[in-house]
């Protein structure tokens, strides 16, 4: 069974910045759009951005373009998330998800679009 294993979380001044990692255990997954999904406390988890295996298109909310950026490097079955200008509303865990199926808009940021979850790692920004 393919697994995803993020890492890279931490707690951060507000305006800092982090990367975050999300790696594959199986190569395969290098064929798999990949996405990155947020929950806060007491919130419903919601996708940030995503890559698409084939074309490397990607993905942003609107909450986070401009400050979030997605790259992966299939050599290592890794997905990075660089998160800058920190802000307390990025609060959460961050979960990186694979999809077997095509992405794109709208149901880039649906969690029904993927089939492959990792544990999430804790991002914490203090004011």
């Amino acid at each position: 069974q393919s697994q995803l294993v993020e890492s890279g979380g931490g707690l951060v001044q507000s305006g800092g910045s982090l990367r975050l990692s999300c790696v594959a255990s199986s190569s395969t997954l290098n064929r798999y759009g990949i996405g990155w999904f947020r929950q806060a406390p007491g919130k419903e988890r919601e996708g940030v951005s995503a890559i698409r295996s084939s074309d490397g298109t990607t993905y942003y909310a609107d909450s986070v373009k401009g400050r979030f950026t997605i790259s992966r490097d299939n050599a290592k079955n890794t997905v990075y998330l660089q998160i800058n200008n920190l802000k307390p509303e990025d609060t959460g865990v961050y979960y990186c998800a694979a999809s077997s199926g095509p992405l794109r808009r709208p149901w880039w940021n649906s969690r029904s679009s993927y089939n492959y979850w990792g544990q999430g790692t804790q991002v914490t920004v203090s004011s």
